[in-house]
């Protein structure tokens, strides 16, 4: 066995050695599935701290020749298929760490040719008979191989995407970075010599115009996961599984560390809820690995609507964003649109590929972007910070007459742009009205009760802050008598978010005329 080529199980077993270690060999069922096929081009696309290195290093435990991993697997998911032992440990694997690379190349910019004579120089051991003395690319000598021998490899990139995201100022460690890869795994010699390719990162493979760089890769991503989705990340299954064995409050956890929404699954993050696990603690686990800063720069450009967008994610409401347009890098980035699918493959916003809308996915999030905005000056967060509170100690007063001015005021002054008839705007003002619950509350729940024309949101007060805030259930209207709302609240008997609260409630009604412009209010103590 080498370093890169044929590795043993070591890494592997190390994640089995973990306290908590949450079964995902089930991938293995789809790329064994896969194996010397046309779609056996794999990116598989996530956030930092989501299992992308374990998942690369149980495919090597799994498939290299360089181990006996069958002990290892055994207890897995995978030991119940039918070809479990037809796959385990038949391959010539080649496996990379490419941030880990970096270190011995001495810089991003021998990444490449010391990746290539590392592996050719294992690889002629392997084949010392086949292989010339003289030599040549990293791809001739894996097509020589292939000719002669008839042997397919299997290749695992980790971090494959280190050299687009953090060397992005330098075009030129890139394209030779991108052509390197194309060489091996582009065109018609490559689909006879690759049994398996399987590429993990954080972003997905660099566009280059119109056309995918590697665009026989079928790729798996935060926007589009498809049918790899409960692989990335812990599911709710998974979660409420450890929440009971580890006896933390599962319903507390969810409020925490929930929300991303991929295809058929709630998913975690799994440091986070390995952390609180663990520990019993319930904070953001998120800048213990990944700093805010690397989205600050792109927080604070100058793109129109950016900012607003932020803020009414952070209040708890969702925005509209066009996901096509992102290049897959960091230098490229030109819109809104962008940068917020920017921060949907980093894990900073949640996605719905349904309904195409981003949205701050749970409270950890919640702090950390939060964290992002604080260390810039935005005017505009500020002055909703200051509206908002106003409104918030109006509504726990139960001032009707002032929270429904302060609604009308925050509408006219700072959401003008902002459409008022349809159901979305109405929800984009009223989450944006109550941002200064942020520090007492959880993030909102949205709920969708049938009718047209309100918007309504739940606000669950944080445990330390329940004794002294009301949950609050706060309905925004147009074009309806305001003196009958709290009755069609109560007839409704409570949306779900809000059934077992045991705390003391608020129910908050808003009107708005669309004639007069016109805003009322009122508010009843349950």
């Amino acid at each position: 066995m080498g370093m890169f080529v044929n590795p043993d199980n070591l890494a592997f077993q190390a994640a089995l050695n973990a306290r908590i270690y949450v079964d995902k060999s089930g991938i293995l069922n789809y790329t064994n599935s896969v194996l010397g096929s046309t779609d056996a081009f794999i990116c598989n696309s996530r956030p930092r701290r989501f299992g992308k290195s374990v998942t690369a290093n149980m495919l090597t435990a799994y498939y290299s020749k360089g181990c006996d991993s069958e002990e290892m697997f055994s207890r897995l998911e995978i030991s119940q298929a039918e070809d479990f032992r037809k796959h385990l440990n038949q391959y010539d694997v080649i496996h990379w760490d490419i941030q880990w690379c970096m270190g011995p190349a001495n810089g991003p910019e021998k990444v490449v040719s010391y990746i290539s004579e590392k592996t050719i120089s294992e690889l002629k051991e392997y084949y010392p008979d086949v292989l010339p003395a003289e030599n040549h690319s990293l791809a001739e000598t894996l097509a020589r191989i292939n000719t002669v021998t008839g042997r397919k490899f299997i290749v695992i990139i980790d971090e494959w995407d280190v050299l687009i995201r953090d060397e992005a100022a330098k075009e030129d460690i890139q394209n030779e970075y991108i052509r390197f890869l194309r060489g091996i795994f582009k065109g018609t010699e490559p689909t006879k010599y690759i049994q398996l390719a399987y590429l993990t990162g954080i972003l997905p493979i660099k566009k280059e115009k119109t056309q995918s760089a590697l665009n026989n890769f079928d790729e798996f991503t935060m926007v589009s996961p498809s049918i790899l989705a409960q692989y990335i990340g812990f599911t709710e299954a998974e979660v409420q599984k450890l929440s009971d064995k580890y006896h933390q409050d599962f319903d507390k956890v969810k409020k925490w560390y929930d929300g991303y929404l991929l295809k058929d699954y709630q998913v975690y993050n799994p440091r986070a809820v390995v952390s609180v696990m663990l520990k019993g603690e319930y904070k953001s686990y998120w800048s213990e690995t990944a700093s805010y800063e690397a989205i600050v720069p792109f927080i604070n450009m100058n793109y129109d609507g950016l900012k607003t967008a932020i803020i009414e994610m952070l209040s708890g409401s969702s925005v509209k964003v066009n996901t096509a347009t992102f290049k897959n890098d960091t230098v490229n980035i030109q819109s809104k649109d962008d940068v917020l699918t920017y921060m949907i493959h980093l894990g900073y916003l949640g996605y719905d590929q349904t309904e195409k809308i981003a949205f701050v996915p749970n409270e950890e999030i919640r702090q950390e972007l939060t964290n992002a905005v604080k260390s810039k000056s935005w005017n505009e967060m500020l002055m909703f910070q200051q509206e908002s509170e106003t409104l918030l100690d109006a509504t726990l007063d139960m001032d009707n007459e002032t929270v429904a001015a302060q609604i009308e005021k925050i509408h006219n002054e700072y959401a003008s742009v902002i459409r008022y008839h349809d159901e979305n705007s109405l929800s984009s003002v009223l989450a944006i009205a109550y941002l200064g619950t942020m520090q007492y509350y959880f993030k909102p729940v949205r709920e969708f009760p049938t009718g047209r024309g309100f918007a309504d949101f739940i606000f669950i007060p944080k445990p330390e802050y329940k004794s002294a805030y009301p949950a609050l259930v706060v309905e925004l209207k147009w074009n309806q008598k305001v003196q009958t709302a709290i009755q069609q609240i109560k007839d409704r008997k409570y949306p779900s978010s809000i059934s077992d609260y045991t705390g003391d409630i608020l129910l908050v009604r808003i009107n708005y005329d669309k004639k007069s412009k016109k805003h009322q209010c009122i508010i009843e103590k349950v």
